[in-house]
């Protein structure tokens, strides 16, 4: 079973009321984990990852937190509200990702090497409708869902350094 990395807690309030205790980490029963293919050039893992990860806003809305605003008031747009981790491995690991996704019927979002040859949405999705699900030459692979079934679609995947 992968291991989610250690996270930093929270900080502290800077003056906790007497008798008061400090808030306990937060933890998720969800994860959002990414899966590149472990040749990708780094431009391409950083591009994928970005487009992989800009799906599971609008479909699943509860992954977004609460807009940021800092000292000054300047706001700022919402971001996950939880970590996403970022694994890799070889294509036989992305392909058998990909049909675990499938059969736990997961949320989940696709990056075809084919992608890299377009330049537009309209493009990239009619180079995924041309493939069969089988054929599918994937770079890349997100899933969102409760932490244990996640866990089980990332089986043999390592966590990208």
């Amino acid at each position: 079973m992968n291991e989610e990395p250690a996270r930093p807690e929270p900080a502290a309030p800077e003056a906790t009321a007497p008798g008061a205790t400090a808030p306990a980490p937060v933890r998720f029963d969800t994860k959002i984990a990414v899966l590149l293919r472990e040749d990708l050039e780094t431009w391409q893992r950083l591009n994928v990852t970005a487009f992989l990860v800009s799906g599971l806003g609008t479909t699943v809305p509860e992954v977004v937190g609460e807009p940021y605003a800092d000292a000054d008031d300047v706001s700022y747009l919402p971001m996950f509200r939880q970590p996403v981790l970022v694994f890799e491995g070889t294509k036989e690991t992305l392909a058998a990702a990909h049909g675990r996704a499938l059969s736990r019927a997961l949320p989940r979002a696709l990056f075809t090497t084919d992608l890299f040859a377009t330049g537009n949405d309209r493009d990239n999705r009619a180079a995924v409708r041309a493939a069969r699900t089988a054929d599918l030459d994937l770079a890349g692979l997100a899933v969102y869902g409760p932490r244990n079934a996640v866990d089980k679609v990332m089986k043999g995947a390592r966590m990208h350094p």
